[in-house]
C-alpha cells in the first residue's frame, strides 16, 4: 500500500516510516520540518511542505492509498500558554488535510491522538469508554479531531483509526531514530541526560501523590510498539474495517522513584535528582487497558520499562559521540 505519512520526520512518525517500509508498503513523507528532523527521514521521500498547503496534499494524495496523520503541536505545557497555536495547527490545518482527502480517492486515515483526551481519569486502568474530559488545549485539540473524524466517517466514508498514545519513550533498534525534542520535556531522555551529565539534575514534581511511593505514576510504551499498532491498523482499515479509537498503553504504569532506580542500574552512575513542588493538575496515576486494541487490532506492546530505557541510553549515547 502507498501510504502518506504527515509528520513523517518527527519521533514518532520516522520510526512509524520505517515499521511501514519493513512490512513493505511505500512511503511518502511530508513535514514541514517546524520540530522534526530531515536526518531522521533519510532513505525515504521527503516532501517538505505543510498539511495546510491543500495543492500540495493533493498531490501527494494522487500517489497515497492511505495517510498516517502525525503533524502536529505537541506540547502540553505550550498549549496552556500559546493555545492558538494548537487549535491552527492541530485543528485548522488538521480540517486542510481531511478536505483534501475528501477531495481524493483516499479513505483510509489513521490518525496520532493521545491519553490526554481522557483528562484526570476516573478509574483505572483507563478504558476507551471513559468518559473524555481533556484537561489542556492540547487534549482538547486532538479530542475534536477524533470527534471530526467519526462525523466524516458516518458523512463521507472516511474510514479512520485514532490511536491514543501513553508514554512514548525508546528508541528504534536500528539506532536510527530517538526523541530529539527542543526543548526536551520528556522524563525518561532527561532522567538519561541527568545520570550521564548531559543535563542538570532531574526534577521530581510532587512526592505526595495518592501512590505507592509518592511520585507519579505513568504507562510508557516503546515508539516501536507504537509504530506496529499503527501498521496493524492500517492493514485493519485496507480488510474493510470500521472507524474506532484505541488506547496504546502496556497496561500498567511505572512511577518516578522506580525509573531513577532502574536509570541508575543500566547506567551504572547516580542519578542526580531534586524534588519538588508538584504541578497544578498532574493526576497521581494514569495507565491503559490496551484490551481493545488487543482484540480488534491483535497487537500488544512486546517491550518492557527496562527495554525502553536500554534502547533510549543507546540513543543518547551515540548522539553524545556524533
Amino acid at each position: 500500500m502507498r501510504v502518506l505519512v504527515t509528520g513523517g520526520s518527527g519521533y514518532i512518525g520516522s520510526c512509524a516510516v520505517r515499521h511501514l517500509a519493513e512490512a513493505g508498503h511505500q512511503v511518502l513523507i511530508l513535514d514541514n520540518l517546524s520540530t522534526g528532523h530531515a536526518s531522521l527521514s533519510k532513505g525515504f521521500e521527503l516532501i517538505e511542505g505543510d498539511i495546510s498547503d491543500s495543492v500540495l496534499v493533493a498531490r501527494c494524495l494522487e500517489r497515497s492509498d492511505a495517510v498516517m496523520h502525525f503533524a502536529a503541536s505537541a506540547y502540553v505545557g505550550e498549549s496552556v500558554t500559546d493555545p492558538r497555536k494548537y487549535y491552527s495547527n492541530n485543528i485548522e490545518s488538521g480540517l486542510a488535510l481531511l478536505d483534501a482527502v475528501l477531495a481524493s480517492p483516499v479513505r483510509i486515515f489513521v490518525f496520532s491522538s493521545s491519553c490526554a483526551v481522557y483528562g484526570v481519569p476516573a478509574s483505572l486502568p483507563i478504558t476507551e469508554s471513559l468518559p473524555k474530559d481533556p484537561i489542556n488545549p492540547y487534549g482538547d485539540t486532538k479530542l475534536a479531531f477524533e470527534r471530526i473524524l467519526t462525523a466524516y466517517s458516518v458523512a463521507y466514508g472516511l474510514r479512520s483509526v485514532a490511536l491514543r498514545y501513553f508514554n512514548a519513550a525508546g528508541a528504534h533498534a536500528s539506532g536510527t531514530v530517538g526523541e530529539m525534542h527542543e526543548p526536551e520535556t520528556h522524563l525518561l531522555p532527561l532522567a538519561l541526560r541527568a545520570a550521564l551529565g548531559t543535563a542538570p539534575p532531574l526534577k521530581v514534581f510532587g512526592t505526595h501523590f495518592n501512590t505507592p511511593d509518592g511520585t507519579c505514576i505513568r504507562d510508557y510504551i516503546h515508539v516501536s510498539d507504537l509504530a506496529s499498532a499503527h501498521i496493524k491498523a492500517l492493514e485493519y482499515l485496507a480488510a474493510g474495517g470500521e472507524s474506532t479509537a484505541l488506547n496504546l498503553g502496556t497496561g500498567h504504569g511505572s512511577s518516578i522513584r522506580e525509573i531513577i532506580k532502574l536509570v541508575e542500574e543500566i547506567t551504572g552512575r547516580t542519578l542526580p535528582h531534586e524534588f519538588v513542588d508538584a504541578r497544578p493538575g498532574d493526576p497521581p496515576a494514569l495507565f491503559a487497558s490496551p484490551e481493545k486494541a488487543r482484540e480488534i487490532l491483535g497487537w500488544q506492546s512486546v517491550h518492557d520499562l527496562r527495554s525502553i530505557l536500554t534502547s533510549a541510553l543507546m540513543w543518547e549515547e551515540k548522539k553524545r559521540k556524533n
